[in-house]
């Protein structure tokens, strides 16, 4: 079994490791976090998880390298762990911006490069995970392609729609989370308690979404099927309309890009 070690015991690192331990995907032994604060990580450490502040030795002790620092200190780590990446290294970067070129540059090492963005939900094993790739064998991408499988959903994408996959699945989770939120104060407004609205929401969400999912029809199809001629939803549906929700929504994501871009 390979060993991951996983570069950067953040939000995402530790959503990573967590969903790792969960699919069984590898045992917990199999895994290395690190960070500069370490106490932080003592939940995973307990859970069986490896956990270090040293990058370099990570490196040294594991096969797979899973990068999830903040962009403004990936130069500095890649510079620390490049003289310990040999070839039967692989190398997947989950940093917002950072393209697989630059990351090459900066290693000077021929080794399998991946760029995955996953989001939080990783964690629970339902992120979606965009994957690219360079200096890889099909037994390199079938590897890394079943351990974000194992972890929600992936799609195979060109790198350069990249920084659009971060703000439609890793941004757009926050973007989900805003509208959930949004519905549970409507929901208290029109008379349930904070808990129940929160269930009733989240629910909601979650079943429209595996909806998508499971019948791959449009969203519009499945909306025909709930209004009915001068119903309440297609009300609801009209007001927020007239107040911008679609082009809210849309102008939202565009900003995110240009910023990201």
């Amino acid at each position: 079994m390979k060993k991951i070690a996983i570069i950067g015991g953040g939000n995402l690192g530790t959503a990573i490791a967590l969903g790792l331990i969960k699919s069984e995907f590898i045992t917990a032994a199999s895994i290395t976090l690190t960070k500069r604060n370490t106490l932080t990580l003592v939940g995973l450490q307990s859970a069986g998880v490896r956990v270090s502040s040293d990058n370099l030795q990570a490196v040294k002790d594991n096969d797979i390298i899973i990068l999830a620092v903040k962009p403004f200190q990936i130069k500095e780590v890649l510079e620390l762990i490049a003289p310990s990446l040999t070839s039967n290294h692989m190398l997947i970067s989950v940093v917002t911006g950072i393209s697989l070129e630059e990351i090459k540059s900066v290693i000077q090492k021929e080794i399998p490069l991946f760029r995955a963005m996953p989001n939080t939900a990783i964690a629970i094993q339902e992120s979606i995970t965009c994957i690219s790739s360079i200096n890889t064998s099909v037994e390199d991408k079938n590897y890394v392609n079943n351990l974000f499988s194992n972890l929600g959903k992936i799609a195979l994408i060109d790198e350069k729609l990249m920084n659009a996959a971060t703000v439609l699945g890793a941004c757009g989770t926050a973007f989900a989370m805003r509208y959930i939120r949004a519905n549970i104060q409507g929901g208290i407004e029109i008379g349930f308690d904070a808990a129940t609205a929160s269930l009733i929401a989240a629910q909601t969400v979650k079943g429209a979404a595996e909806l998508l999912l499971t019948t791959h029809t449009h969203p519009e199809q499945e909306i025909d099927k709930v209004t009915t001629p001068k119903g309440c939803t297609i009300a609801g549906l009209n007001e927020m309309e007239h107040q911008g929700f679609s082009s809210s929504l849309i102008k939202g994501i565009a900003a995110s890009f240009a910023k990201i871009g």
